[in-house]
């Protein structure tokens, strides 16, 4: 199928789409791998340069297990280079699980009878964000179901009223989400309730497969998925996400169409997506896939680093759909943010059985039930350092403006000190006697690193202002 040939509008915008499966199976198919041209374009993105479509299909058709093994340690450190080693956490919180689409892959499908529908009331939103609040979360993404009731209004209307919850000592103060396509004016009703990122994954960017897993509803129509990210950005959203699920279709052309996607960003709006995000297939209430695209573990960290490598500013991220063991090896390779005592269940974070989970309430099946401060003691182990920074979207550091920051490099600058900062807040409220000694050894040890390259009396001085009783200091 050649889809480039079709046009089509963005409101009043006229956009030729910018997919063509022709041509990126062709770039795919001529591919020569070679040990030089390998480490040429390896080294290209350790300059901190963005990869051609055909510099990432060779790395994509690279099977030399040497080879793959230069990919990945390539990837990890420009990871290192350019967002040092911390983890950002976060948790997603599902508001209401009403579809009316018919994905082959989505639990939440309008034809699974077994599904428990749910929308969460302002009162039970108060009661899930209190719960999370109180484990020490500061940033959430909002997941709703595609449904009439869902309206912009109504999605603004619960971002504002997650923001408005103080429990405790606790604040959520960076909301994103991820929701259904919008208008212009739908999608600047959201922007005004002040979220941080939009996010939405186009599923699989292969219009074949695209129709063959989704039968109904307003999904079914690949454009107006394809340029819902560019309508947000025409809104004024300049922090937008990207994703694909990994296992509809060949990885290896998701991968490239990712990057092709990425290519329409920044010639279109100067600005390339804020995340990224590769989900893996996961089992499902009523799931009904061919499982011939199922990606191996192996392809999977592969593709990770290649991603990394291909994209060298974007945030990425992995979720708990992914088990500790492969969510522990892919962090070395890219991953910049993850999700940490995630209950994907309506209603989980005030369930009392909140670790068992009941598919008939979830959109699918996830592999990591680890609690936060699990999370946040493995990271500290392993010498990641956690963070729960909102520094950049609350100084207006979005957008192009990011770019100017991340594209160089100079974000880690700016990435560390806040990482430390938000550390220290979460240990002082809410870390037990032991894990508060393993975090502030840790922030001993980070601040000596941080001291060799820039001034740290700033820092120093917020830390003794947080550890007096303020909350909320960051650069």
């Amino acid at each position: 199928m050649k889809y480039s040939t079709q046009n089509y509008r963005i409101e009043d915008k006229a956009m030729e789409s910018f997919i063509d499966a022709e041509e990126i199976w062709d770039f795919l198919n001529t591919a020569k791998p070679s040990e030089d041209r390998v480490r040429e374009i390896i080294q290209k993105s350790l300059d901190k340069n963005r990869l051609s479509l055909e510099e990432t299909a060779i790395l994509v058709q690279t099977t030399d297990a040497g080879l793959i093994e230069e990919i990945k340690q390539g990837a990890r450190k420009l990871k290192e280079t350019v967002y040092g080693d911390r983890i950002v956490l976060f948790a997603p919180l599902y508001i209401g699980n009403y579809c009316t689409n018919n994905c082959q892959y989505c639990g939440f499908r309008v034809t699974n009878k077994k599904q428990q529908r749910i929308t969460l009331s302002k009162e039970q939103i108060v009661a899930q964000v209190s719960a999370l609040e109180d484990n020490g979360h500061k940033r959430l993404i909002l997941v709703y179901g595609e449904h009439p009731m869902y309206t912009p209004e109504f999605i603004a209307d619960s971002v504002r009223t997650v923001y408005s919850v103080k429990h405790g000592k606790g604040e959520i103060r960076r909301v994103n989400i991820n929701a259904a396509p919008m208008t212009i004016e739908g999608f600047k009703t959201v922007h005004e309730a002040g979220i941080g990122t939009y996010q939405i994954f186009q599923e699989t960017y292969h219009p074949e497969t695209y129709a063959k897993v989704h039968l109904g509803g307003n999904k079914r129509n690949f454009e107006n998925r394809l340029t819902s990210l560019d309508r947000a950005m025409e809104a004024g959203i300049d922090d937008v996400g990207i994703g694909a699920l990994f296992g509809l279709y060949d990885w290896r052309y998701e991968v490239l169409a990712l990057v092709r996607h990425v290519n329409h960003f920044e010639k279109v709006y100067n600005v390339g997506p804020h995340t990224i995000s590769f989900p893996r297939i996961k089992n499902a209430s009523e799931l009904n896939i061919d499982d011939k695209y199922l990606v191996s573990d192996d392809d999977f960290t592969k593709l990770v680093a290649i991603l990394r490598l291909a994209v060298p500013y974007t945030g990425m991220i992995l979720t708990a759909r992914e088990p500790v063991s492969v969510r522990n090896e892919v962090l070395r390779f890219g991953v910049s943010q993850i999700d940490g005592g995630t209950n994907i269940q309506m209603e989980g974070y005030t369930n009392k059985n909140e670790q068992n989970q009941d598919l008939e309430m979830e959109q699918f099946e996830i592999n990591d039930t680890r609690s936060l401060a699990e999370v946040i003691d493995e990271l500290i182990d392993t010498d990641y350092l956690p963070s729960f920074c909102t520094a950049c979207y609350r100084l207006g550091r979005t957008g192009e403006h990011f770019m100017e920051f991340s594209v160089p490099g100079f974000i880690k600058r700016y990435c560390a000190p806040n990482a430390i900062l938000t550390l220290a807040e979460y240990l002082e409220d809410y870390a037990s006697a032991e894990q508060k000694q393993k975090g502030y050894a840790m922030i001993e040890r980070k601040m000596l690193e941080l001291a060799k390259f820039q001034k740290t009396t700033q820092l120093e001085s917020k830390l003794e202002r947080l550890k007096q009783g303020e909350r909320d200091l960051y650069f």
